[in-house]
């Protein structure tokens, strides 16, 4: 007994481009809905057939209790296939974002950011330039370095 598989191998690396995914969310979603529709079908003979052939010897409760143990697994089936249909949009979603537009936000974000780091800051009219720095005055030719005195200096020259 070979533990090889008979088919071909399939990984999620063929998914790479949203169309594809696209196609493949939208060809389950269609397997899906008719295997819903095909169990909602059967369901449907299953109550019909019940209620139009009760079995004799059965109270009512007994009756009802045996329909709903019959059926309520139909429903299940259903329930969770229509439900199953629904997660494909949810897949096609989080494919699309997680694999595509966030990785693509964050290129565009980093390569702003690199613009912005190698672009000079500089704007015309639109930033303050700073002042230059002033260098303290030196207590060389004129004696003693009191504020008041440098002040005078100043304005007199």
């Amino acid at each position: 007994m070979s533990r090889t598989p008979t088919g071909p191998e399939w990984s999620g690396d063929k998914l790479t481009k949203p169309e594809m995914v696209e196609a493949f969310a939208t060809q389950l979603r269609g397997v899906l809905k008719a295997q819903a529709s095909f169990v909602a079908e059967i369901r449907g003979e299953a109550e019909a057939m019940w209620k139009a052939n009760r079995p004799e010897g059965y109270s009512s409760f007994e009756a009802w209790w045996r329909h709903r143990w019959v059926v309520g697994p139909f429903r299940e089936i259903q329930d969770h296939l229509e439900a199953s249909a629904r997660l494909t949009f949810e897949l096609e979603a989080r494919y699309r974002k997680g694999r595509h537009e966030i990785p693509e936000a964050r290129v565009a974000a980093a390569l702003e950011k690199k613009q912005q780091k190698a672009a000079p800051q500089v704007a015309a009219g639109k930033t303050a330039v700073p002042p230059k720095p002033v260098a303290p005055p030196t207590a060389g030719a004129g004696g003693s370095r009191d504020f008041l005195e440098l002040v005078n200096r100043e304005r007199s020259a």
